[in-house]
């Protein structure tokens, strides 16, 4: 794909699942590509695949050296990181670990590579972010409310992000899944099983999603295209959408 095509390209949460897949496809299409995550083996393993380079670590603080390893510049930024937490509800103590953890690495992380990659991209009227989101950032999820709220900022900004650049060369892409076949699944619970699993897909479904997104320069990618009415439904009656949801919620609380 000439969109990519020996572009520089930083994945982070890179050392399986949805980053890998990125990781690998990205390689596959002729990019250099520097594989991000905070287990060095798992980020060494991927970039010795795909003969990328690894640079372990936390996601907020990989722009810099990305950017000397791939010669000076980053063309495609992948945020791809993030956490997931079975919390439950909020009847009892909140976690506040859990929720300081979730706005970290799903929002701020992202916040934080925005920030240091813009003033490259548009000295140089050009550049990629892809925000691995998630399904729960456009609709919700049950039992999973630090990830639900911190996905739908991380939506929110990709929004942003592109109605506010788009026009000086930025490409934003906001991938939106639901349940897809990876370790974050499994952090789900049983919620995870009630409501992803059924339809679970796998992380190499998400990379094709994104670059067939890419080839059409799309914004919102859906991996599972059902997603686009769901989220019409909860645009258009919010309140048959919240009883709907209210339901899932009784009947995963019945099956506790």
């Amino acid at each position: 794909m000439e969109a990519v095509q020996d572009a520089g390209v930083v994945v982070t949460g890179a050392g399986g699942g949805i980053g890998a897949a990125l990781a690998r496809r990205f390689a596959a299409a002729g990019a250099r590509v520097v594989v991000n995550d905070l287990d060095a083996g798992k980020a060494k393993a991927v970039a010795d695949e795909i003969g990328g380079i690894a640079l372990p670590g936390d996601a907020s603080a990989v722009v810099a050296p990305a950017r000397e390893a791939l010669g000076g510049t980053v063309d495609v930024y992948c945020a791809n990181a993030g956490v997931a937490f079975e919390d439950g509800d909020l009847a009892g103590t909140p976690d506040e670990t859990t929720w300081a953890a979730s706005w970290d690495v799903n929002l701020m992380a992202h916040v934080r590579a925005a920030h240091a990659l813009l003033p490259d991209w548009l000295r140089r009227g050009g550049g990629r972010f892809v925000s691995t989101v998630s399904a729960a950032g456009l609709l919700t999820m049950i039992g999973a409310p630090s990830y639900s709220v911190t996905k739908h900022g991380a939506y929110a900004f990709a929004e942003w992000l592109s109605l506010t650049y788009r026009h000086r060369g930025v490409k934003v892409h906001a991938i939106c899944p639901q349940g897809v076949r990876t370790d974050m699944l499994a952090a789900t619970g049983s919620a995870g099983d009630l409501v992803l699993r059924p339809t679970a897909i796998e992380p190499e479904d998400v990379a094709e999603a994104l670059f067939r997104g890419i080839e059409e320069d799309r914004f919102l990618i859906l991996p599972h295209p059902e997603v686009a009415g769901f989220y019409q439904l909860r645009a258009g009656d919010p309140d048959r959408w919240l009883a709907h949801m209210n339901r899932l919620q009784q009947k995963w609380e019945e099956a506790r």
